[in-house]
């Protein structure tokens, strides 16, 4: 057995990154922009009113000041003329401001008899134009990062219409057993569900793979290869079940034959102990335990940094610190991933019930609590280092 770091090390140096793609601004929510881009212009770019009202030339108009209108100007339709000393140009928000303006009188400040208005007893002091780049420079860099809707937003005011991507990574996820039935159906004597590859297609689809389940492998190394033949071309393989080391075990070895480099079997963890990982033809693989709770606790250590670093961002993990709701026993010599929830006041509770089976607990868990090798037994308000449990 191999500790988590090495074999979060090992399996991170198998990555190869994904190749950039052009994405079209309105298909580019949640992509990875994999360049810095620079806005093409200045965000506003020219000065611009901030309200409805009057443009002036007098910063510092005072109450029954009286102006002549000499024009109108609304967004998309400036101005074409300067303002001198005593007039005013109607103006409305988003209007470019007019040559020889220095400020905007809100409309409410003035009263108006044809072409002329006055103002108010006691006026808005404000200026009310938005400086030509207040926002944002030419040139302004928005760096590489997970494109949200604030992002999207940002891109298009400066300028871009496309966007330089990171290719989706493309994930086959495998499960194997003769065990597995599919979710709906009626179980046969002896079936169980298969679960945790929805779950995983699921999770690593929200951080921007394309998941794609294969039908299942059956216990045999004929049904195996099979399989990986099916695979081949995916950027990861994630196999589920049959990486220990039992008579029905046969991933490593039908993996071995298809042409697997093996980089590590087994790691000290719990859940997870029966993970492996290597390079298959031009594919990084995965090999997962099993059972539910330890695929999907792997997946969160082992698969979402693998896709973050594919994708051009940094793979580690964030972890969070929290105080014990309660006591718990000393841990044993392989490092323990807990289930646990956060309750929201800097506690956590850690379920009592850690059985890697147990897919109630880790639904209502939303963290884990991560105990070192030999941790001792830990108190009621101890500080523990916890990783958030992503959606």
């Amino acid at each position: 057995m191999i500790r988590v770091e090495d074999a979060t090390a090992r399996l991170l140096s198998l990555v190869t990154p994904m190749p950039v793609e052009e994405v079209a601004l309105a298909d580019a929510m949640g992509r990875v922009l994999a360049r810095p881009i620079a806005a093409r212009h200045a965000q506003p770019p020219f000065a611009a009113s901030a309200m409805d009202g009057y443009a002036v030339t007098q910063p510092d108009s005072a109450p029954g000041d009286s102006f002549r209108v000499i024009g109108e100007a609304a967004a998309g339709r400036p101005f074409t003329g300067a303002v001198r000393a005593g007039e005013a140009v109607r103006i409305f928000t988003g209007a470019v401001v007019p040559e020889g303006a220095s400020r905007v009188i809100i409309q409410e400040d003035v009263t108006r008899d044809g072409d002329r208005i006055t103002l108010g007893d006691a006026p808005d002091p404000s200026r009310y134009i938005r400086p030509a780049g207040g926002d944002f420079e030419a040139g302004f860099i928005l760096e590489p990062r997970r494109l949200g809707s604030r992002d999207i937003a940002l891109a298009a005011s400066m300028g871009h219409g496309v966007l330089p991507c990171a290719k989706r990574p493309d994930v086959t996820i495998l499960m194997t057993g003769d065990e597995l039935s599919a979710p709906g159906r009626d179980l046969a004597p002896g079936e169980i569900v298969a679960s945790n590859g929805y779950g995983l297609a699921a999770m690593l689809g929200a951080h921007g793979a394309i998941p794609r389940i294969l039908p299942f492998a059956r216990d045999t190394p004929e049904s195996l290869a099979t399989a990986f033949d099916l695979a081949r071309g995916a950027d990861l393989i994630v196999t589920i079940g049959g990486a220990s080391v039992g008579d029905h075990d046969l991933i490593a070895q039908t993996a071995g034959t298809a042409g697997l480099d093996l980089a590590f079997h087994k790691v000290a963890m719990r859940p997870g102990k029966p993970l492996l990982a290597g390079r298959l033809n031009n594919s990084t693989l995965i090999g997962l335990p099993g059972n539910p709770v330890s695929a999907m606790v792997c997946g969160v250590i082992f698969i979402l940094p693998t896709i973050r670093l594919m994708l051009g961002l940094d793979p580690t993990m964030r972890t969070i610190e929290r105080r014990l709701a309660g006591p718990i026993q000393e841990n044993g010599p392989r490092q323990h991933y807990m289930r646990a929830r956060d309750l929201g006041d800097g506690t956590c509770a850690v379920d009592l019930r850690q059985d890697s089976s147990l897919l109630g607990v880790l639904a209502r868990s939303d963290i884990l609590v991560l105990r070192p090798p030999g941790d001792p037994a830990r108190a009621a308000g101890d500080v523990v280092t916890a990783i958030p449990f992503p959606h």
